[in-house]
């Protein structure tokens, strides 16, 4: 951990002096994390390269703001959460998901024809209910509940307490449970998630 630290401190250093091949380091390190906690809060979104883009903008425009308090990738995080809640707020929940969601987006290797359908339309269905919550449920439940995020991380990421996070994964839940109750597509996929 401590030479992970130091890793991290020597790359920062690098990259704030203007060296472009730790800028690149940068990136290439943390890319894959950052896109994938953007894909699961916002789901397949036509927007996703201008929200990496955008992630790494603020992260190399505020990198001096680092204090190294917290682990390198613990504060790309929050960066790339509060892009994602900026987001949420100006599209006014509403987030303009591609119509075509392909295999790697929908969750379990090797599925059936029909199975890899149902996932398709559970996605689609469970990203439709998730666009009607607000955006500080939403990041709390897609950080926690999809992300696998513990509350505590979550909290500290959307800068809230755990009470406040977790009465908003609460209800976040409750409101996909009412939507699943109605629509047995969706019903089907959260209990074909649970099981797996």
């Amino acid at each position: 951990m401590a030479a992970a630290y130091v890793e991290d401190v020597m790359l920062v250093d690098r990259c704030l002096t203007g060296e472009p091949a730790a800028t690149r380091e940068l990136f290439r390190r943390h890319r894959v994390r950052v896109h994938a906690s953007l894909f699961r809060v916002l789901g397949t979104n036509r927007d996703m390269d201008d929200l990496l883009q955008e992630a790494f903008i603020q992260v190399f425009q505020s990198l001096r703001g680092w204090r190294a308090e917290a682990s390198l990738s613990t504060w790309i995080d929050r960066v790339s959460v509060r892009v994602a809640y900026r987001y949420l707020s100006r599209r006014g929940r509403q987030v303009p998901t591609d119509p075509m969601i392909d295999d790697e987006s929908v969750p379990g290797g090797d599925l059936t024809d029909a199975r890899r359908q149902l996932a398709r339309d559970g996605v689609r269905r469970l990203y439709a209910v998730l666009d009607e919550l607000g955006p500080a449920a939403r990041l709390a439940f897609t950080l926690h509940e999809i992300d696998g995020r513990p509350l505590s991380e979550v909290a500290e990421l959307v800068g809230s307490s755990v009470t406040a996070t977790k009465l908003r994964v609460w209800r976040a839940r409750k409101k996909i449970e009412t939507a699943a109750a109605a629509d047995p597509v969706l019903r089907e996929f959260l209990a074909e998630g649970m099981a797996a």
